[in-house]
């Protein structure tokens, strides 16, 4: 097999080399959207909510490490960082963040992401009026990943 050619089974622009079409990968969008915030604001408003999330966590004992990734995943949602891949990320995150905050007595668990799309941006919604994650993490269980 030439080295020039991509991979049986593999698509031309998929193959590094071949075209530059995930430059924008992992960067903060650069353009207003209809969603987020606004983009020179993106950093500083990821920084200020996961600092505030992270402060609250370390000193009240009044959310579950379910609802805290509930809240990462919300707040991030609400920022809507980059131009594509947004519910991959934050779902990603918010999936870490509940194993690292769980308790070594638990059982490791992720979220289940299965769920009726309009009562999640319904939720969603009311997060972003109240910044309450108990709505978002009844609606969004948990499932053991052992």
């Amino acid at each position: 097999m030439s080295t020039t050619s991509p991979p049986t089974g593999t698509c031309a622009r998929c193959t590094p080399g071949s075209r530059d079409i995930w430059t924008w990968g992992g960067k903060y969008r650069r353009r207003e959207i209809n969603i987020g915030v606004a983009p020179e604001q993106i950093a500083v408003e990821l920084r200020s909510s996961l600092d505030g999330l992270r402060y609250r966590w370390a000193h009240t004992a009044d959310w579950t490490a379910h609802q805290l990734g509930i809240a990462v995943h919300a707040e991030t949602v609400r920022i809507h960082p980059f131009t594509d891949g947004n519910g991959r990320s934050t779902r990603l995150l918010a999936d870490l963040t509940l194993l690292a905050a769980q308790g070594l007595d638990e059982t490791p668990a992720v979220y289940d992401w299965d769920v009726d799309k309009r009562l999640y941006i319904e939720a969603l919604r009311r997060y972003d009026q109240h910044r309450d994650p108990s709505e978002l993490a009844t609606l969004i269980a948990g499932r053991p990943i052992i």
